[in-house]
């Protein structure tokens, strides 16, 4: 049995939460009416999964995460709105330790709860098996940290820009559950002088990508963007992949360009890494190609990853101890397809090493 601990000020909102997770028939269940019971229950009940609404009474979700986490950590999954507000506030929670977040479709489950069904079914039960981080050194302390050994082991050393073309070095990056705060550590760990172009697939929904890129942007210190529309890929930039959508690469009037593309229907993830790395693999040479697969549940992303190692590129699985969930990273490994494990910590340095030779 899954133990479950729904968290939500809205009485309807339990009602429905609750009655569809029993009809799966292997949850057992809690409520919690504010933060300030939620912390009570983790402690009282131990939950192995909670759902964690944002805006409560008395005490709100953030704060709520964040005394769960340093009092005993739990797999949390954020039910957060569509609105700008609503993504920052999922992406601190994010940070804060939780594993993954639903968004409420039009700004209330309870009016559509059918449409995010199974989607918030699967990734509680993706919950149930991921590993909550806990209280420990935050995101832009990593960052802090990574920053600071690169600069004591390179003294700063410069590495050229050169134009974004084919020949040239590209780097791709795939993630899902626990992404968003696995992406904030390498891309913050990367420095202004990193020559390649980065690509990135985050699984996400559109309303979200948009608040990602700008956060990341603030805390890299390359430029990151959100490819919502057809951009020319430069040397030094990381393109986020639109959600709701497919990331691709094209050439448009000489020029190698990242485009949106309308979601694949054969393909179960989006945007698809899988389809980004069969991109890569089109339009650019492999062997000058470097692949990352970070935290996430399923196989998105492994099959081309595998392939670009096999005509010569590079490529990073993220270690068990350090993903969230080793779903991805694992199929990479399973398949042969990893040039390297290693730790979220310690991808930003390796690929600094390798766009430097």
């Amino acid at each position: 049995m899954i133990k479950l601990l729904i968290v939500d000020d809205s009485a309807l909102m339990r009602r429905q939460l609750m009655t569809l997770f029993q009809a799966e028939g292997d949850f057992e269940i809690r409520q919690a009416r504010n933060g300030d019971e939620a912390v009570r229950e983790n402690r009282e009940f131990q939950p192995h999964v909670v759902t964690l609404d944002i805006n409560m009474p008395e005490m709100d979700g953030l704060t709520a995460l964040s005394l769960i986490m340093a009092e005993r950590p739990v797999a949390v999954v954020m039910v957060s709105s569509l609105t700008n507000e609503g993504a920052l506030a999922t992406f601190e929670a994010l940070n804060l330790g939780a594993v993954d977040y639903v968004a409420k479709p039009g700004g209330t489950i309870s009016l559509s709860i059918e449409r995010i069904t199974d989607q918030l079914v699967a990734k509680v039960r993706s919950a149930a098996r991921a590993k909550p981080k806990g209280k420990g050194l935050s995101t832009a302390g990593v960052a802090r940290r990574m920053q600071e050994e690169r600069k004591k082991a390179t003294q700063e050393s410069s590495i050229p820009r050169r134009p974004a073309t084919a020949t040239d070095g590209l780097l791709v990056i795939g993630a899902s559950t626990g992404g968003p705060r696995a992406l904030e550590i390498v891309l913050s760990g990367l420095p202004k002088e990193f020559p390649w172009p980065v690509l990135v697939a985050q699984h996400m929904p559109a309303a979200f990508t948009r608040a990602f890129a700008d956060r990341l942007n603030q805390c890299c210190a390359l430029e990151v963007v959100e490819a919502a529309s057809a951009l020319a890929v430069e040397a030094g930039k990381v393109f986020i992949g639109r959600g709701g959508a497919d990331t691709l690469l094209a050439m448009r009037s000489g020029r190698l360009t990242v485009l949106p593309a309308p979601e694949n229907p054969e393909y179960l993830w989006h945007p698809s890494v899988e389809l980004l790395g069969r991109s890569a693999l089109q339009h650019y040479d492999p062997k000058r190609t470097t692949a990352v697969l970070l935290t996430g549940m399923g196989h998105d992303g492994s099959d081309a990853f595998t392939e670009i190692k096999k005509r010569g590129g590079h490529t990073i699985a993220e270690s068990e101890d350090s993903a969230v969930v080793y779903g991805m990273p694992a199929e990479l490994v399973n398949k042969g397809g990893a040039s390297l494990v290693l730790a979220v910590e310690k991808i930003a340095a390796q690929l600094s090493t390798w766009a430097s030779r």
